[in-house]
């Protein structure tokens, strides 16, 4: 749109000076009457399913953003659906990652990210060793930030006869670092075999040494906004609590996000985000584990907010 001053001058190019005064009290109008500038478009949102999940999982999500956010383009990335998402963490980072790269090159003004479950550990790497990743909301939905340590129904189909107590023996072991699960399975009384064993979560948490470490905690703070939204009514993620970053002590008192180590010492960033105001906390009762994505009231609250 043409400033006031900059349609005047041209009006006195073409009209004779004498006809210009007459027009100066309509000039007002004409210039509410110009079009109105185009309305920048909703940053493309790229959703990544949890454990034994599927695209089809999120067909409620589509609809409640397609109907608050019209044309905004939405990619629910299909990939390592079903059994696959047992395969292990780094090697599915690495095909969804190759899966963000074209659709973040295709959106300069930025994308948002929303990881449900054991995709929100995935996003997370992500964040962690993409150097030029374009994240402006990283929206983690019941996701066990900082690790599980309970009896699940996936649990006891995977691993029947063993307990929480004694399935580090299995994941603690080359062998079951090659599930998944095993790679956040976070036992509060077996900290060192955790902290050698742990070929993911010790990574990316910045609780063991590693060459990239510094990188990867320059990466994940180029995000803009890292919304957490968990509740007490999950019932899978054990603690509920590990959804914001909080978890068990050696007694299995569960510690909140600012008493973890982790962020005392700020080995990847959530220190650093917490004082920009980056952190958003949304905790929500009532919902349960399988229904966080189809539930409106959570959409309205804890999601739709921060898709700009």
């Amino acid at each position: 749109m043409k400033s006031c001053g900059s349609m005047l001058g041209l009006w006195r190019q073409r009209l004779p000076a004498a006809w210009v005064l007459p027009l100066l009290p309509f000039l007002p109008l004409l210039l509410l009457a110009a079009p109105a500038p185009h309305r920048a478009s909703y940053k493309p949102v790229i959703v990544v399913h949890g454990l034994f999940d599927s695209s089809y999982s999120f067909r409620h999500l589509l609809e409640y953003i397609n109907e608050t956010h019209p044309g905004t383009v939405v990619t629910v990335l299909d990939l390592f659906d079903g059994r696959e998402s047992l395969r292990p963490l780094w090697e599915q980072v690495q095909g969804f990652r190759e899966a963000v790269v074209p659709i973040m090159a295709k959106a300069p003004q930025g994308v948002h990210l929303i990881c449900y479950s054991q995709g929100g550990l995935v996003c997370r790497a992500l964040l962690s060793v993409m150097d030029d990743h374009n994240v402006d909301s990283f929206i983690s939905l019941s996701s066990p930030q900082m690790g599980q340590y309970g009896d699940t129904d996936y649990l006891k189909w995977l691993f029947p006869t063993s307990m929480r107590s004694n399935l580090y023996r299995i994941c603690y072991s080359p062998w079951g670092q090659e599930f998944s699960i095993c790679n956040y399975w976070h036992d509060p009384h077996h900290d060192d075999l955790y902290l050698n064993a742990s070929s993911f979560l010790a990574l990316i948490n910045g609780e063991r040494d590693h060459p990239n470490a510094t990188v990867w905690r320059k990466n994940f703070l180029r995000v803009g906004h890292l919304v957490l939204i968990g509740g007490p009514d999950d019932g899978v993620i054990t603690p509920w609590q590990s959804s914001f970053f909080g978890f068990y002590d050696a007694n299995e008192t569960v510690l909140e996000m600012e008493e973890q180590l982790v962020y005392l010492r700020d080995s990847f960033g959530l220190k650093t985000l917490l004082a920009r105001g980056a952190i958003v906390r949304c905790p929500m009762a009532g919902i349960s584990h399988t229904t966080w994505h189809s539930n409106r009231t959570l959409y309205e609250t804890c999601i739709e907010p921060w898709l700009s």
